[in-house]
């Protein structure tokens, strides 16, 4: 009996956490799950389909994934400037049209053009959609937090694992459609997407604020804003040491799992374990951490495991399978990405004025991810060196963010908050 009450105390807990939201916040929260879900459904399978399915080079596939990524990514700060200018309502439905009408468009596209065209229309939706949502659910935790006292960090943690939870059923969703949808798989999948955010839509029209943009000042002026301001430039670079380290999984990961196993068949083991990890333990990790670590600490720490996990791979026996270095890396990075991702997102409305809170979201993103642009070319060039020279590079990137992250300030009341929560 003790042990079935130890089992299920985590789950209980996670869903106290979340029924314990604020109406709105739950909507935000919701809204990540649903996103995810139907993004994931179709994401994963997506480069299959353009090279057996409509027999692209592999070239021509990685070109496309490619603009995909970077109509999302690095446009993020475009959503963001869009936010703060008209609100989020407005920008988060425009989103959800724009994902609606990319798969619609790409369950049918079969020429070069079409996909190419599909895929940027779905990229930007998102580009629209998530700096929208997440610095809503920044500016919201803010709020909370001066209201009941609860950290904002449990909150984002909230909305992380949310998040997590979609892509950990979007792929089985998308998967199970393929199986039973035969040559119509990866269409049945599209029209999954499609349905969620129709639903998505839906919800947001009807129970989204109408709430008044944050101001209506020129995107300009709050370029120069976050230009001048070192600590939030300081925290874009410790950021993107993070997102340089995260986007390892899809690079050196992989080769070290066809290094160890000589294939990638196991790699999926480990993606569902990183996101299991995220689901299950992201909620109580961070609501104990919340009341233990102030934010700069919590993201200090979550750096050093990532660079941790990193430098054990190489001195890690390989055991059963060749998988436990791999594991091993996974498991310490994903704890890492679970104290620091919330930290650093709760650090924000404490950087920048509140009337820039979604260009300062979105461009939290978009230098990160042109940082990590630049830096996954470099990793690509050290995947043939010696193990300890791969993996002692790899840590020490992380490493340096965690040092920078020291001269951050702590995130419990300083810096500007008080004009950040609006």
């Amino acid at each position: 009996m003790s042990t079935n009450g130890a089992r299920l105390r985590p789950a209980t807990s996670s869903l106290r956490e979340v029924t314990g939201l604020p109406p709105y916040l739950r909507l935000l929260a919701g809204t990540q799950f649903a996103f995810n879900t139907g993004f994931y459904a179709v994401l994963p399978y997506l480069a299959t389909h353009l090279g057996d399915g409509l027999g692209m080079a592999g070239w021509l596939v990685g070109l496309v994934l490619g603009l995909r990524t970077f109509s999302q990514q690095g446009l993020f700060v475009v959503g963001g400037a869009l936010t703060d200018r008209y609100g989020p309502r407005p920008v988060v439905l425009a989103g959800c049209v724009l994902r609606i009408a990319g798969f619609a468009w790409l369950a049918f596209a079969a020429s070069t053009v079409t996909v190419v065209a599909a895929v940027v229309l779905i990229g930007f939706a998102a580009a629209l959609f998530s700096p929208a949502v997440e610095s809503e659910t920044a500016r919201e935790a803010v709020h909370r937090e001066r209201a009941d006292g609860t950290a904002r960090a449990r909150t984002l943690a909230v909305f992380s694992a949310a998040g997590q939870a979609g892509a950990f059923l979007g792929p089985l969703l998308g998967s199970l459609l393929l199986a039973v949808g035969g040559d119509w798989g990866f269409r049945a999948a599209c029209a999954a997407g499609v349905a969620v955010f129709v639903a998505v839509f839906a919800g947001h029209a009807v129970l989204m604020p109408r709430r008044a943009a944050v101001h209506r000042a020129r995107s300009r002026g709050g370029v120069r804003h976050l230009a001048r301001n070192p600590r939030f430039l300081l925290l874009c670079l410790t950021y993107s040491t993070w997102l340089l380290a995260y986007n390892q999984l899809y690079l050196a990961l992989p080769a070290e799992v066809e290094r160890a196993t000589g294939s990638q068949a196991a790699l999926g083991w480990l993606f569902a374990l990183s996101s299991l990890l995220v689901v299950t333990a992201q909620i109580p990790l961070t609501r104990h951490a919340a009341v233990r670590l102030a934010p700069r600490t919590a993201l200090t720490y979550g750096l050093a495991l990532v660079a941790a996990g990193f430098a054990l791979v190489p001195v890690t026996p390989g055991g059963p399978g060749g998988l436990i270095p791999g594991a091993i890396l996974v498991t310490l990075l994903t704890c890492g990405q679970m104290l620091l991702v919330p930290a650093a997102r709760g650090l924000v409305p404490d950087l920048v004025d509140g009337r820039h809170l979604g260009l300062a979201t979105g461009a939290l993103s978009s230098v990160s991810g042109l940082a990590v642009l630049g830096g996954s070319a470099a990793s690509g060039l050290l995947l043939q060196a010696p193990a300890p020279v791969l993996w002692g590079a790899l840590a020490a990137v992380p490493l340096a963010g965690a040092v920078a992250a020291r001269l951050l300030p702590s995130g419990r009341g300083d810096g500007e908050a008080g004009r950040a929560a609006g």
